[in-house]
């Protein structure tokens, strides 16, 4: 009987949405927002939605730094639908991260690396609610990037306290 010597595939480090480490870090629940299923997506930054406290949403060009709500965390219970996705429905609770660490989607052009200010993509396209650390026309976020993206369009991130 042979030995497998080698794995011909790439073992992630993290996932989208996920805890980074077993830091400190503050989670609470809010209530998805949007009306397309998967709009919203695990590893995506929130804000406030119309009924702060309560629900969430994805950012817009109007979005400013006291409404950011925090990182939408995978809470591993959502259903896959039949065509093999995983997608946030209206009305589905979603646990938010306040602050501490996880992975975070990046935007397609980001290209952080540790210690680089964390910002929030906020204009229409399908990096909207994705992070990245380019500041031009982005909000800023009290936060930091603790790794680089090269895992696959993921990247480590620790979000403090916000300042309102």
């Amino acid at each position: 009987m042979s030995v497998q010597k080698s794995y011909n595939y790439f073992a992630a480090k993290g996932v989208a949405g996920g805890l980074f480490d077993l830091s400190p870090h503050r989670v609470d629940s809010r209530v998805n927002g949007e009306t397309v299923p998967g709009a919203m997506k695990f590893g995506m930054g929130a804000v406030q939605g119309e009924k702060p406290g309560t629900n969430v949403l994805l950012p817009d060009n109007d979005s400013t730094a006291d409404v950011f709500e925090g990182l939408v965390l995978t809470g591993h219970t959502t259903e896959m639908s039949d065509d093999g996705k995983v997608r946030l429905q209206k009305f589905q609770t979603v646990g938010i991260l306040r602050w501490g660490k996880a992975w975070a989607l990046v935007a397609s052009d980001a290209a952080p690396s540790y210690g680089e200010q964390l910002y929030l993509v906020i204009n229409e396209g399908d990096d909207r609610g994705k992070f990245t650390n380019v500041a031009e026309n982005n909000l800023p976020i009290n936060g930091r990037f603790v790794g680089d993206s090269g895992n696959g369009g993921i990247a480590p991130v620790e979000i403090f306290a916000q300042i309102s």
